[in-house]
C-alpha cells in the first residue's frame, strides 16, 4: 500500500511513472494503457495523487494543498488539463472533498464540450477526431457519480452508445465498461431524462 511519505518522494523526485504504477495498484481502472497515460501526464499523476490522499483521509498533509495549488495552476485557458482523460481524473480529483470552484465547472464545461454527437468523447481533445471507448468508460468512471457532470453532458447519450456498442468493446475496455456502468447504475434513478438503458 502506497503511504504519504511515498507519495511525497516520487513526486518530488519526479518518479511518474512508479508513482502512477503505485497509485493504480489495486484500483478498478488499473491497466497497462492507463499506468503509460497517467505516467506520461504530472498533471494526471498529480490528480490521481489527489484521489488517494484523499481516500485515505490525507487532505491536511501539507503534500495535499502544494499538490492541489500545482494542480489549479495546470488548468488550460480551455478548461481542461490537456486532453479529456487527463481532464476527467483533475475534475474528480477537485471534486474530492466536496471540492467546489470555477475550476471544476470549467473541467465539467470542457468536456461538455468534446463530447461527440453520439454521446461519447475523442481521445485528443478535437471534437471532430472519432470517438475513444476506452477515455470515455474512464470518464464516466470518474464522474459518472457527479450530478454537477450528469447535468452538463449529455449523459444518458453516454450510457446509451456504451449499451449499444458493447459487444465490440475488447477485453480492457470491457472490462473499464463494468466498473464505469456499475457506478452509472447507481445514478439511473437520478437522471432527469428518459432512459432506453437498461
Amino acid at each position: 500500500m502506497i503511504t504519504v511519505k511515498m507519495i511525497e518522494r516520487l513526486w518530488k523526485s519526479k518518479s511518474y511513472s512508479t508513482l502512477a504504477k503505485l497509485l493504480l495498484a489495486g484500483r478498478p481502472e488499473a491497466s497497462l494503457r492507463l499506468e503509460a497515460e497517467i505516467a506520461a501526464s504530472p498533471k494526471a499523476c498529480a490528480a490521481l495523487a489527489l484521489v488517494r490522499l484523499d481516500e485515505l483521509s490525507q487532505p491536511h498533509v501539507p503534500l495535499y494543498l502544494r499538490l492541489l495549488k500545482w494542480l489549479l495552476q495546470g488548468q488550460e485557458a480551455d478548461g481542461g488539463w490537456g486532453d479529456p482523460l487527463t481532464t476527467a481524473i483533475c475534475v474528480r480529483a477537485l471534486l474530492a472533498g466536496r471540492g467546489e470552484g470555477l475550476a471544476i465547472d470549467r473541467g465539467i464545461f470542457y468536456l461538455a464540450n468534446l463530447q461527440k454527437p453520439e454521446g461519447i468523447w475523442p481521445r485528443v481533445p478535437f471534437r471532430r477526431l472519432p470517438a475513444d471507448a476506452y477515455v470515455s468508460a474512464f470518464i464516466l468512471l470518474q464522474l459518472g457519480h457527479s450530478p454537477r457532470f450528469r447535468a452538463a453532458v449529455r449523459f444518458i447519450d453516454a450510457l446509451n452508445w456504451f449499451d449499444a456498442n458493447e459487444a465490440s468493446l475488447d477485453g480492457e475496455m470491457r472490462r473499464l465498461w463494468d466498473h464505469a456502468s456499475a457506478r452509472c447504475q447507481l445514478q439511473r434513478a437520478d437522471s432527469p431524462q428518459t432512459l432506453m438503458w437498461s
